[in-house]
């Protein structure tokens, strides 16, 4: 995976979102999604257009204001990907830096991709992106070592619907002894 900083940075979600990581950019659809900051959806994203439009700003974390009330409520509940890396995230942008950022959600990128390509059977996706975004990858890889030598020892080389259960479990249970919640929360009812 060889990709420029310059776009690597249209992955940047000002938010704190890494679009490497949402189910929509991994997407093989037509409908897929080409980042948060290619796409037309910015121009109805209140984030994007306070922090770009109006600030030229690359995320949030280059603002003196943040967190600011605006990006407080917007992130009172999930869509189709989790909300809860956008505090930790922009808080991480603001200590490291964009490009070491960048490189630390390469690293996670690189992990999912291969979950993908290996123990996607249809209907992980989501999951393998939620939990990537969500758990440090040294977690994610932990899981994934694990889960291999399962299904190694299980000689199930050939099942990818045995191999996915798998993989989704191990990580779940290495998630749940993080106390780190896999599921996406519901947005309020208005």
């Amino acid at each position: 995976m060889t990709v420029k900083l310059g776009e690597e940075k249209n992955l940047a979600g000002c938010c704190g979102l890494y679009c490497g990581l949402c189910p929509r950019y991994q997407s093989k659809a037509e409908s897929r999604c080409e980042g948060c900051k290619v796409i037309s959806l910015t121009i109805s994203c209140k984030i994007y257009n306070c922090c770009v439009k109006k600030n030229g700003f690359v995320t949030c974390a280059d603002c003196g204001d943040w967190p600011c009330e605006r990006f407080e409520r917007f992130f009172d509940g999930d869509s189709f990907v989790t909300h809860k890396v956008c505090r930790p995230n922009t808080e991480r942008i603001k200590k490291v830096g964009l490009k070491t950022w960048l490189q630390e959600q390469r690293e996670k990128r690189a992990i999912l991709e291969n979950l993908l390509a290996n123990y996607n059977e249809g209907r992980s996706c989501s999951f393998f992106c939620i939990a990537t975004a969500l758990m440090p990858v040294d977690l994610v890889k932990k899981a994934e070592n694990q889960a291999k030598r399962k299904i190694a020892d299980e000689k199930m080389q050939a099942d990818i619907k045995a191999k996915a259960k798998v993989m989704r479990s191990v990580i779940q249970d290495f998630a749940s002894q993080a106390d780190i919640d896999l599921k996406l929360r519901k947005k309020p009812i208005s």
